[in-house]
């Protein structure tokens, strides 16, 4: 609620002398309820048009909402979600490390990889390492110069599944990386020096003392990517992959149902976010309260050293 100050003056009679003092007079909000008033109508509007339109199908809608296959579809998606986060988090945060290397050949290696994942289309991708096997019909692990140890083809390798955790969780790790990079320098660099003079080594410092700063800063752009992946993985449809979006589309190609199906994936797609940001707000409040905890504690040793 908006406030004004004024200021008035009071004179003391007991003292004779004058003081200022703050009073504060709450203004008065006039029509403030018309703007709740006209949403609410509009969304009861919108739901009446919804529920009163013949054509939404609402009685396939409820048949198929917990149907197997989408639920198969749904539980598909979530686990592709969680395992290319997973692996592109991982390998992003060794990218955020080799791009801030003192070795020039390293720094080169990460970036040219970002800058390769970062600009081309992730569907672009999904579909080359589908057919990979154009490329490469047989791999070979074998000793240099020596005998040849595994072969096989690649078409047996590169499933649609094994395309879909390639091209996802390698696009990833691109954006991880400049996330995590971000993370990393946000951190103060006297906590750089305060390790070094600890004689901890980069790799040790990085794991105990800038990573566990830097993850107020890295949690809230993960958690948007999670859910952005969330949604990227319908992508995987054009491979042949049965996700929720596809689960639905095999379904409408049969019974030529297809909004009502779109709507049941729809509905879930929401769930799952509305569900991942429900956790990603709980991880970020945890972490902001170690952080305010461990800023205290901070202030409370400062304040003894002063005194």
């Amino acid at each position: 609620m908006s406030q004004i100050a004024l200021f008035t003056a009071r004179t003391d009679a007991t003292a004779g002398a004058e003081s200022d003092e703050l009073v504060v007079i709450p203004t008065r909000r006039k029509r403030h309820w018309i703007v709740p008033v006209v949403l609410a109508v509009v969304c009861i509007q919108v739901v009446r048009l919804m529920a009163e339109n013949p054509r939404f199908q609402w009685d396939v809608i409820g048949r198929y909402l917990f149907d197997e296959q989408i639920l198969r579809g749904l539980f598909l998606t979530v686990w592709l979600t969680l395992t290319t986060m997973a692996i592109g988090l991982a390998l992003g945060t060794v990218l955020a490390v080799m791009m801030r290397s003192s070795t020039g050949s390293t720094r080169w290696v990460a970036r040219t990889f970002v800058w390769f994942f970062r600009g081309t289309p992730v569907l672009v991708q999904l579909v080359l390492w589908y057919n990979l096997a154009a490329l490469f019909p047989v791999y070979q692990i074998a000793v240099p110069f020596g005998p040849v140890l595994l072969e096989g083809s690649f078409n047996d390798l590169i499933t649609p599944m094994m395309a879909a955790i390639l091209g996802l969780s390698l696009n990833e790790s691109a954006y991880m990386a400049e996330i995590v990079r971000a993370g990393i320098q946000s951190v103060r660099a006297d906590q750089h020096d305060a390790a070094r003079a600890l004689g901890m080594t980069n790799a040790l410092a990085m794991r105990r003392i800038i990573l566990p700063q830097a993850l107020q800063f890295i949690v809230p752009p993960t958690g948007n990517e999670m859910i952005g992946m969330l949604k990227t993985t319908s992508l995987v449809s054009v491979i042949a992959l049965y996700d929720l979006l596809y689960s639905a589309q095999s379904i409408y190609s049969r019974t030529y149902e297809t909004i009502p199906l779109l709507l049941v994936a729809c509905f879930w797609y929401l769930v799952a976010t509305s569900v991942f940001s429900l956790a990603q707000r709980m991880i970020e409040q945890h972490i902001g309260h170690s952080a305010g905890r461990r800023r205290a504690s901070e202030g409370l040793r400062f304040w003894k050293t002063l005194r």
